[in-house]
């Protein structure tokens, strides 16, 4: 409070320093937002103002609390001069509440009263159980005893005790009834209101007119609390048809001002990362210690994390919790139980989980299981929880819901979009023809790209040796003229969805997307147990291994497919290995992995020999499959 007054006699000053300039309070509104990877540019323009002349003063009331005050840029359209542009926060206008949420306040009162009558209805109770226990004596000392007037007196004083004490479980379910539902309000209110912004901000523009004019002005500034990434939706129909890609952002904000019908840019840049160029420090040669190990990356493509976010107070489950993949595109949100998986690519392993109401956390995750605790931030707890009865304490938390609300076309029409996608130098940002709203409460809210269909390469893939299954994988390679961003994709093959997979397209110039496992293409393996046999050869001994690899196409097309397996390689010159039989396999001598590529028709069987003789001491056991 004491900072709210000291905030509001410097605004009072500030004014009265300048009560020689004419003070202007100028309408405006958002035209247009280029959002970042982390933080947005917002441009706003006014009205037209009447500027007198002289000097005045233009209060664009009512803005974001997150501005960078560096950011702040202001233009003119007019005779005059712009003199200084300045940012305060303004702590007397407060944030208008919607319809919504006054009702559901009158609501939150209403149960708290109703909550407050029954509290005293049990102390009611209370007080005549109290006085029926201390009323155990009926008669006197020196009184003769009536038997019937003592057991009517007995009765009267049971059934009313256990009347008292029915009747307060009963009301003390009831108040529990009460109590969640309480705090289900609570929860919506903050679900409708978003996180509290607490004050907004002023921006002060000075301007000289030399006569009396008219102007229009444009202010542009960055804010916190927005960001945005990529997401896909990777359909097809069958191994005969193009791929069909649907190329969506994710856009969330809460910078205190809501963003209705304005033009909407996606950047791929981010403004809060260093710009500065980066330095090689002396590459220092020396002669390596023990336990040194050399680095050397790794051939996979990614690595999936996943697990489940929960409330550190409660253990409850957080729906919505935005999760990214620190300085990466990569990014996703929980489910409706606080369940979560993403994808990380090679050389990624920072985690960054942020939610309304609870204090950010980066965790270090390659992979594997990881569940993560959010503590509440207990300020925003205090601004958002409405006390409605007593003293009681509330955990109440805002409970965003996990669902993507789609605000404009839908996301799955076949209908091209007007996306205009530009190629900066250090960037690349998509200017979004239709105009969106996108409101000031943290929610994802899915932003049409556009739709493609690609012609793919369909191959299969097998290595029986390690699973038996057929994995489909598509080849695109005219993919580079639409940009796309490294991200996650929701995969659909034949009408099912598949699962997810990460589409990162700084790999190469061939982008080639996994659709997991096709089980109308059989695959099988098996070792021939009547032909492996061993042999004593003076100093020496034989071993035979036989397998019979066995495939099969139960699709209604042709299919292309590729088959690894492999032959031990030996590393002594006293072991060596006799290549028997390959079925024609392409064989690489240094790593003995055998491939097999072929065109299987529909309903196509084929079986693969693979034969070959070990040979080493006798005296020397090898391990042999």
């Amino acid at each position: 409070m004491g900072k709210k007054l000291l905030s509001a006699l410097l605004l009072f000053i500030h004014f009265a320093v300048f009560a020689q300039d004419n003070q202007i309070n100028v309408n405006s509104k958002i035209a247009g937002v280029t959002v970042f990877m982390n933080g947005a540019q917002v441009l706003r323009q006014s009205d037209m103002v009447e500027l007198p002349q002289g000097v005045s003063l233009l209060v664009f009331s009512g803005l974001s609390s997150s501005i960078e005050t560096q950011s702040l840029q202001a233009k003119g359209e007019g005779n005059f001069t712009i003199l200084s542009v300045t940012r305060q926060s303004n702590f007397l206008l407060e944030k208008k509440k919607s319809a919504q949420k006054m009702a559901l306040e009158a609501k939150l009162a209403e149960i708290a009263d109703k909550m407050v009558a029954l509290r005293n209805e049990i102390a009611v109770y209370k007080a005549e159980e109290e006085m029926l226990m201390k009323n155990q004596t009926v008669m006197g000392p020196n009184v003769n005893y009536d038997l019937v007037k003592l057991k009517a007196a007995l009765d009267f004083q049971k059934q009313r005790l256990s009347e008292a004490k029915t009747k307060q479980i009963s009301i003390e379910k009831e108040i529990s009834q009460q109590e969640e539902q309480f705090k289900k309000l609570n929860r919506q209110i903050a679900e409708v209101d978003g996180k509290p912004i607490g004050n907004a901000s002023d921006v002060v523009v000075k301007v000289s007119a030399k006569a009396a004019t008219k102007g229009k002005f444009t202010l542009a500034y960055l804010v916190k609390n927005a960001s945005w990434y990529p997401s896909y939706d990777i359909r097809a129909i069958d191994v005969a048809s193009p791929i069909q890609l649907v190329y969506k952002a994710n856009v969330s904000q809460n910078s205190g001002e809501d963003w209705k019908n304005v033009k909407l840019t996606l950047s791929s840049g981010n403004p809060s990362n260093n710009n500065e160029k980066p330095k090689l420090p002396t590459y220092l040669l020396g002669y390596l210690s023990a336990g040194y190990s050399f680095f050397s990356p790794t051939a996979a493509t990614s690595n999936l994390v996943q697990g489940k976010v929960v409330d550190d107070t409660d253990n409850s489950a957080l729906p919505g919790v935005s999760i990214r993949v620190k300085n990466s595109s990569i990014a996703t949100v929980t489910d409706p139980d606080g369940n979560y998986s993403i994808q990380m690519p090679v050389g990624a392993n920072k985690l960054q989980f942020s939610y309304i109401g609870y204090d950010p956390q980066e965790l270090t995750a390659s992979y594997g299981q990881v569940n993560v605790r959010l503590k509440p931030d207990t300020k925003l707890l205090q601004e958002v929880v409405v006390m409605g009865y007593g003293s009681a304490k509330s955990n109440t938390t805002a409970s965003p819901s996990p669902q993507l609300r789609i605000r404009g076309v839908n996301s799955i029409s076949s209908v091209p979009l007007e996306v205009a996608s530009v190629e900066k130098q250090t960037n690349v940002s998509f200017e979004i023809k239709m105009p969106y709203t996108i409101l000031s409460d943290g929610k994802q809210a899915a932003v049409d790209i556009g739709n493609y269909d690609f012609k793919a390469a369909y191959e299969y893939y097998a290595v029986p040796k390690a699973a038996a299954d057929a994995f489909l994988t598509a080849k695109i390679t005219d993919f580079n003229d639409i940009n796309l961003i490294s991200g996650e994709a929701n995969i659909f093959f034949e009408g099912t969805y598949l699962g997810k997979t990460l589409l990162d397209v700084q790999q190469a110039d061939t982008l080639t997307i996994s659709l997991g496992v096709d089980k109308n293409v059989s695959v099988k393996r098996e070792k021939q147990k009547g032909y492996t046999e061993r042999q004593f050869i003076g100093s020496s001994q034989k071993d035979s291994r036989h397998f019979v690899i066995e495939v099969k196409n139960r699709k209604s097309q042709a299919i292309n497919l590729t088959i690894e397996d492999q032959i031990p390689v030996a590393t002594n010159s006293d072991i060596s290995v006799e290549k028997q039989e390959l079925s024609k396999a392409k064989l690489d001598e240094a790593t003995g992995k055998l491939i097999w590529q072929f065109l299987l028709q529909p309903n196509e069987q084929k079986k693969l020999d693979l034969k070959y003789q070990v040979k080493y001491p006798k005296n020397r056991p090898v391990n042999i499959e």
